[in-house]
């Protein structure tokens, strides 16, 4: 259900399908620690490879540093591979060096691969091949231009990218915006002003840019700040923009969109982790989670629901323990739903989902606070969803919440609303690989005594 490829961690990354069905995922790859530098540590892609979205077949790597005195000589960031002719082209983020004050100076640059699968790939030239206009980016300290999502024009022949950049008319901690640039070739590039600057964003990365079926679009951008994403929707490239809010809650960032082995669009995302599988551990980059429903309408703000391909994956309905499991509970006032309880003491929740109509929150021992949010509407229903540490919960079918608790045992999970205690059925969940033992593995559960 979740990915890292051996003994390291999962950043950003790009997802590609080939003519037999074949999903490839390319994502920036470092190792499992709080002392995080991404200029020594983010140096190379890995890839992994599936059928399903789910099971996840690590490949090796695929891509690294350019030479010494290159635009990408000190780290390689996130990319984007687009179909080219027989081929693919891929965008990725090159990192040359520091500025004085210690700041990583970006640009864009391209490599070309014969194949269709994420390998072989060569570099075009030495140089990038778009960089920020210092007309309306910022270009030196504090600046930003990475992330690169490519998409053919909806009004020439042509080519449009989308960068992370930094909006230089506004202060540093609200300038983060999405600029844009045209080409005619991909080698060539015009930028433009920004495409989409909130005026209230730090940072705004991984944008994606997603064409719907009646022929409007959809932006998704993560937001530094709050640690989730949001949306944005436009009739066309050039908009007008209109923001939708957030799609994926704290705890979700650097989403990619891709079609489903059923035809449906669905949402993957990267997730956290804590070093040392402890609750008070630094959080640390993470790994791939699974794949949600992207449900879009006309005049309605994009959703994530449940993925019904994840179906297969679930085991009976049964009330025993059970560490990986989903399970579904109606709500009649407030309630609370014990997953797991202590280790020192089995009549205390370790961890629990709660909820009183618009409120939802998940606890951990003792009642600390993991996770909450204040929904639109009063739910219904919840679905909750647990992987090891990982919890996600859905209000209404909607993905609303997430959060990590690595604390307490398995337990019959039970409700109490209204005064009443009753247990609720779970679904087990079969893991991909059950038996990995590196540190990328799922969380399993309290060491036994």
């Amino acid at each position: 259900m979740r990915y890292a490829p051996p003994g390291l961690c999962v950043n950003d990354f790009a997802l590609l399908r080939d003519d037999a069905g074949t999903y490839a995922v390319l994502h920036l790859q470092g190792p499992w620690t709080a002392e995080f530098d991404h200029l020594r540590m983010e140096t190379s892609y890995g890839r992994a490879t599936s059928t399903d979205l789910v099971r996840w077949k690590p490949e090796g790597t695929v891509f690294g540093n350019g030479l010494p005195g290159r635009f990408d000589q000190q780290a390689v960031w996130t990319m984007h591979p687009v179909r080219y002719g027989d081929g693919m082209a891929m965008f990725y983020t090159g990192v040359s060096g520091l500025t004085p004050d210690g700041w990583p100076l970006q640009s864009v640059g391209l490599a070309y691969s014969d194949r269709t699968d994420g390998t072989g790939w060569r570099r075009h030239g030495t140089g990038s091949v778009v960089e920020a206009d210092a007309r309306w980016y910022r270009t030196g300290e504090h600046m930003g231009w990475r992330d690169p999502f490519v998409v053919r024009d909806d009004e020439s022949d042509g080519w449009v990218m989308v960068v992370c950049a930094a909006d230089a008319s506004l202060p540093v901690e609200s300038g983060g915006c999405v600029a844009w640039a045209t080409s005619e070739d991909l080698e060539h590039w015009t930028v433009h002003p920004p495409l989409v600057s909130p005026g209230d964003v730090d940072e705004l990365e991984c944008p994606v840019l997603e064409r719907l079926d009646d022929g409007s679009w959809l932006l998704l951008g993560s937001v530094g700040a709050t640690r989730g994403f949001e949306a944005w929707t436009a009739p066309r490239l050039r908009g007008p923009w209109t923001r939708r809010g957030p799609l994926g809650p704290t705890g979700s960032y650097a989403p990619r969109v891709i079609a489903a082995p059923d035809g449906s669009r669905v949402v993957l995302h990267t997730t956290p982790r804590r070093v040392n599988l402890t609750d008070s551990g630094e959080r640390c980059r993470g790994m791939l989670a699974q794949p949600k429903l992207l449900v879009t309408a006309p005049d309605q703000s994009p959703r994530l629901e449940w993925w019904p391909g994840l179906n297969a994956w679930l085991g009976e309905e049964t009330e025993q323990p059970a560490l990986h499991a989903v399970g579904d509970v109606t709500l009649t006032g407030r309630v609370e739903i014990a997953l797991r309880t202590d280790i020192a003491d089995g009549e205390s929740p370790a961890l629990l989902v709660g909820c009183d109509g618009k409120n939802l929150w998940v606890t951990g021992p003792h009642g600390d606070r993991l996770g909450e949010t204040i929904l639109t509407e009063p739910a219904a229903t919840l679905r909750i969803l647990t992987i090891g540490e990982y919890v996600e919960v859905y209000a209404d079918g909607v993905f609303v919440l997430t959060t990590l608790c690595y604390s307490g045992r398995p337990a019959t999970w039970t409700v109490v609303s209204e005064g009443r205690t009753r247990t609720v059925p779970v679904r087990p969940i079969r893991l991909p690989d059950m038996d990995r033992d590196d540190a990328s593995a799922i969380w399993p559960g309290p060491p036994v005594r």
